[in-house]
């Protein structure tokens, strides 16, 4: 039972890092209908910007207070990472909107191999590390010599992730951006005659998007406390497995759906082979989608005569 509950709380917080990668995902593809396999290095960039900001920030100017530290941080990387993300749709997908449909897959699998080898090569190829930015937990029980802890840090990630898929539900579903974006899902060009300026709306969406994925990396880099160029491929296909597994184009489904994904990979590690989580991970999504091909929380296609 302590194991568990241990492996619970594990689980929840993997899962909303992978949660916060997937809005990422279903915005994107909700709105042009394009899946951008980029957004896992972006993350992975995000998670570098953070490390840089935090070392200036620590080190060099000598900043004691590590929850002002880590607000800089995540300010800092938000703001990077919109304007890498930004760049990336202006030279990268922009010019193929209206080409054959793998063209714009094909240049965003090329964004993925140009950030992670830029990375590489500005950065080495050795795994980063930075000090602990939160410490402490709290026992929730402790019997049998094994102690239910759950960090600070891990509450923090907790409380960001509920308080985002807040705010950009209420964004998506309550604002004249969202409006635009949601005329933009369901008609690009009705859209365009009704006024709405539909590359802006493309454009502020992967701003979005990198935001969220700048608070993944920022909140990755402070649960794990190490980074490296290769961290983006990985947690990009399961964040991406999450999107699909919790419907495409659902923001509570992306973060329902990472949280079952990271609840499966800590709860077979645990009771199971670690060496199989992956594969146990990609089963359910596959099992999910013979019997919803839509995901949990997503809508059929509706086929446009």
């Amino acid at each position: 039972m302590e194991v568990f509950l241990q492996q619970l709380i594990n689980g929840i917080t993997l899962g909303s890092i992978y949660g916060l990668i997937a809005i990422g995902y279903t915005m994107v593809f909700g709105i042009i209908g394009m899946v951008n396999f980029a957004h896992g290095d972006v993350f992975m960039v995000s998670a570098f910007i953070a490390l840089i900001a935090f070392l200036i920030l620590t080190t060099w100017l000598g900043m004691t207070s590590i929850a002002l530290a880590l607000l800089i941080v995540l300010i800092v990387a938000m703001i990077f990472t919109a304007v890498v993300n930004w760049m990336i749709e202006r030279l990268a997908y922009r010019p193929l909107r209206g080409s054959f449909r793998l063209a714009p897959l094909i240049s965003a699998i090329g964004m993925s191999i140009f950030l992670m080898n830029f990375v590489q090569v500005s950065q080495g190829p050795r795994n980063k590390s930075i000090p602990p930015m939160i410490q402490g937990d709290f026992v929730l029980l402790d019997r049998n010599d094994f102690a239910v802890t759950l960090s600070f840090k891990q509450l923090v990630i907790w409380g960001v992730t509920a308080v985002l898929l807040a705010a950009f539900w209420y964004l998506v579903a309550k604002t004249r951006l969202g409006r635009a974006q949601r005329a933009c899902e369901q008609d690009r060009k009705m859209a365009a005659l009704v006024g709405v300026d539909v590359d802006r709306t493309i454009s502020v969406t992967f701003i979005i998007a990198a935001a969220l994925a700048a608070v993944a990396g920022t909140m990755y880099l402070m649960y794990y406390g190490v980074v490296s160029f290769a961290d983006g491929f990985v947690p990009g296909v399961k964040a991406f497995t999450a999107a699909v597994l919790g419907g495409i184009g659902s923001l509570p489904g992306a973060v329902i759906g990472g949280i079952l994904i990271g609840l499966i990979e800590t709860m077979w590690s645990a009771y199971f082979s670690i060496d199989y989580k992956d594969v146990a991970a990609f089963s359910v999504l596959a099992i999910t989608l013979i019997f919803l091909p839509q995901g949990l929380f997503g809508r059929p296609d509706v086929e446009k005569v």
